[in-house]
């Protein structure tokens, strides 16, 4: 019998020159991407890895920095961070389940909070840092302190959120609602136990890009959480976030730059792991759900 497709269908589609091009130019910025990456690692990790020691992450700041470690400096970037996470993520969410479940999409309130979000997002950091020092500072009397670094970072990152978690639940499968409400499920328990626990993975790369930019911020931070290189014993305490010693090494301080490098190749690390425990745990996540 006679086979109902042609020999020829079979033989591979031959490329065409513009093909030959495209996959040229997207393996030309691949290569580019990483020696880019390459350059900036080389960099730091020649100039920062033989200042790198336990002394230097746990030790206290002397010298305006050119010796001693960091350790005040990171115990007070983590408490921003907690802070901050702290201070975001319930707005955050619920402005995202707002948006996408409880407002007709193409609506006037729609639109408008939309704008909003998308506005917050292009305001400049510096601005964030100037209103966090006016309000938070000044206004509501908690000075330049952790607590205040926490609050305005949440502000910044509050739009990247809204966003991607927007994003992640517009995502999902369009049956999942209808068949939650065929099984009489109630609003509330369809969000909180099938569309939040879907979007998940999507939530978790929000909050990722989120820490990633707090955890590079320095303008906001200057104006907000001080440059106390001190133990920090409670959120009212002023406290120097990494990048914020970084900048002050790097421009401020001279001879400061062997400390500038290895503090960069910290806080480079710090990003690098916390982008591989939220994508670890996105997997496991991922995995547990499709068992389940």
């Amino acid at each position: 019998m006679a086979s109902l497709f042609p020999a020829s269908s079979t033989r591979p589609r031959p490329r065409r020159p513009g093909d030959i091009l495209l996959g040229l130019a997207g393996g030309l910025a691949c290569v580019v991407t990483l020696l880019a990456l390459g350059w900036v690692l080389w960099d730091l990790v020649r100039l920062g890895l033989p200042h790198l020691s336990v002394g230097f992450l746990t030790g206290e700041v002397v010298d305006s920095g050119r010796s001693g470690g960091i350790g005040p400096v990171l115990v007070s970037t983590l408490m921003i961070l907690v802070f901050a996470l702290a201070f975001v993520i319930p707005p955050g969410l619920g402005c995202a389940i707002w948006l996408s479940e409880m407002v007709r999409q193409g609506s006037g309130a729609a639109r408008f909070v939309t704008g909003a979000v998308d506005l917050l997002a292009s305001v400049p950091s510096i601005v964030f840092g100037l209103f966090g020092m006016s309000f938070f500072c000044q206004t509501l009397g908690l000075g330049f302190s952790i607590l205040s670094g926490g609050l305005t970072l949440a502000c910044m990152i509050l739009p990247l959120l809204v966003r991607t978690t927007l994003s992640a639940l517009q995502s999902l499968p369009a049956d999942l609602r209808p068949a939650a409400a065929a099984l009489g499920l109630a609003g509330a328990t369809t969000i909180g136990k099938i569309l939040l626990p879907a979007a998940l993975p999507g939530i978790l790369v929000g909050i990722t890009l989120g820490v990633g930019r707090a955890l590079a911020e320095t303008a906001a931070l200057i104006f907000t959480s001080g440059y106390a290189t001190r133990w920090p014993v409670s959120p009212a305490d002023s406290g120097r976030a990494l990048s914020v010693h970084l900048y002050d090494l790097a421009m401020n301080i001279p001879n400061g730059g062997a400390a500038a490098s290895a503090s960069a190749l910290v806080l480079l690390v710090l990003i690098a792991l916390i982008n591989a425990t939220a994508a670890f745990l996105a997997a496991r996540w991922h995995r547990h759900h499709l068992a389940s």
